[in-house]
């Protein structure tokens, strides 16, 4: 972000309570959101994971149906069928798809995704938890 050094000369906290308000309203409007502070729609083809009444920000549980509705709650699409087929759209950020995403911090709940994308407070892990960069992924032609 090009404001970043602006803003962190005005100080995170100020701007915060400056923005959060407008995010929040879009961000709920929009995408439902429900305030994580740790915003990956761009990584999701726009569908909010924490949509999901599981919470799961790493795909679906298994327990799509075959309609692509959800097991818990059947009268609605399942978040990652709808997150896959959005992504299939998206030429930019589509790939991200397949990228493991971090629990769910709780501590960032109720502030601003984009202050925390700013500081990097979305990608700090709680201690005890593995950051996500030490996870070896294996890909398909190394089976």
């Amino acid at each position: 972000w090009a404001l970043n050094p602006l803003i962190a000369r005005i100080g995170y906290g100020r701007v915060e309570r400056l923005i959060k308000p407008a995010e929040d309203f879009a961000k709920e409007r929009i995408f439902g959101c429900h305030h994580c502070g740790q915003c990956i729609l761009h990584s999701t083809g726009m569908s909010c994971p924490m949509e999901c009444p599981k919470n799961l920000r790493n795909g679906p549980c298994g327990g799509v149906r075959a309609n692509g509705h959800c097991e818990v709650k059947p009268e609605m699409r399942c978040v990652w069928v709808v997150a896959y087929e959005n992504a299939q759209q998206m030429p930019i950020y589509g790939h991200e798809l397949v990228d493991i995403q971090p629990p769910v911090n709780r501590r960032l709940e109720d502030t601003s995704a984009w202050i925390n994308m700013l500081t990097g407070a979305d990608q700090e892990v709680p201690a005890g938890w593995v950051p996500i960069e030490s996870i070896e992924v294996v890909s398909k032609s190394e089976r």
